[in-house]
């Protein structure tokens, strides 16, 4: 009986020293850190790996992860400065850099910066016109990131980043904006067409006050030809001339010989008239049978 009773407690024993040693084994996600209470009262903090605490005096006080979280700004109402109301929902990404802090520091962590958010954009947002709400998202996301960033440091958390979700509108004043952007539109277009028949009307200009300069440089190079072309003439005439007058002063029948080639010539010319209606004879016959005298002797001295 007293074996039998022996070996039942011996099972005891092994069954409780097993469970105390399981109770006291600890192994830690990576992702995660154990916040640990001895008798009530913060410990230490367990992070990823094999760890041993005191089971019954040591307790797990709350699992933390360490991994980046979201949270969701619920959509709320929120008046702008003109006096809008709109819909605003969100999401803020952060991480917890302190599990100490994060759960002795503030009850709960993911509703307080949720509630934090949604303050804080009501606050940007009403000191916002339309406009500005609307194409200022990037603003509202700086503003709300450094608002959190310095409270969440409190409670151990960092805020990654913070994402403005949509921004709605009511229904009249979205149609009242699609006329105003449509009437922008319109007056841009109007804008571009004069401004492209204005750029038509100076590129016509320029291409006929071109045309004209053109004109006019050709007209005064042809007159620069001309003038060449006739003081050229002169200058030959005037050698002729010359040239006349120095065979005059060395032979006496220059003159008439020359007259004589003009009447010769000027009847050669007449001659040549196919009409057989009528007869050509000079007016001065004897003068030109003179010319032809004239031609003759001239000619004949020339040869001597």
């Amino acid at each position: 009986m007293q074996v039998e009773t022996f070996g039942v407690l011996v099972v005891v024993l092994v069954i409780f020293a097993f469970l105390f040693l399981k109770a006291g084994i600890k192994i830690v996600s990576q992702a995660d850190n154990l916040l640990i209470e001895r008798l009530g009262k913060f410990h230490k903090v367990l992070d990823g790996g094999f760890h041993i605490i005191i089971p019954f005096v040591d307790q797990i006080r709350a699992i933390i992860t360490i991994k980046e979280q979201l949270v969701d700004i619920t959509k709320q109402q929120v008046i702008t400065k003109d006096n809008v109301n709109i819909s605003v929902d969100g999401i803020v990404f952060l991480k917890v850099f302190d599990a100490k802090m994060a759960v002795y520091n503030v009850d709960n962590y993911k509703r307080a910066i949720a509630n934090l958010a949604m303050t804080t954009l009501r606050g940007e947002i009403g000191a916002m016109n339309l406009d500005d709400t609307l194409s200022s998202r990037d603003r509202l996301n700086a503003a709300l990131q450094v608002a959190l960033g310095d409270a969440a440091g409190n409670w151990g958390v960092k805020i990654m980043r913070v994402e403005i979700s949509e921004i709605s509108v009511p229904l009249g004043i979205e149609e009242a904006m699609n006329m105003q952007m449509k009437a922008e539109r319109e007056k841009r277009a109007i804008e571009l067409k004069a401004l492209a028949e204005k750029e038509a009307l100076i590129r016509n200009a320029e291409a006929l006050k071109q045309e004209k300069v053109l004109q006019a440089e050709a007209i005064e190079r042809m007159a620069d030809a001309k003038k060449y072309e006739q003081i050229a003439i002169a200058t030959a005439q005037k050698e002729a001339m010359d040239m006349i007058n120095d065979s005059m002063s060395k032979n006496a029948n220059a003159a008439e010989f020359l007259l004589a080639r003009d009447r010769v010539g000027a009847f050669s010319e007449l001659a040549k008239n196919s009409s057989k209606d009528k007869i050509l004879v000079p007016y001065e016959a004897t003068e030109l049978i003179g010319s032809l005298s004239v031609l003759k002797n001239f000619l004949a001295k020339d040869k001597a």
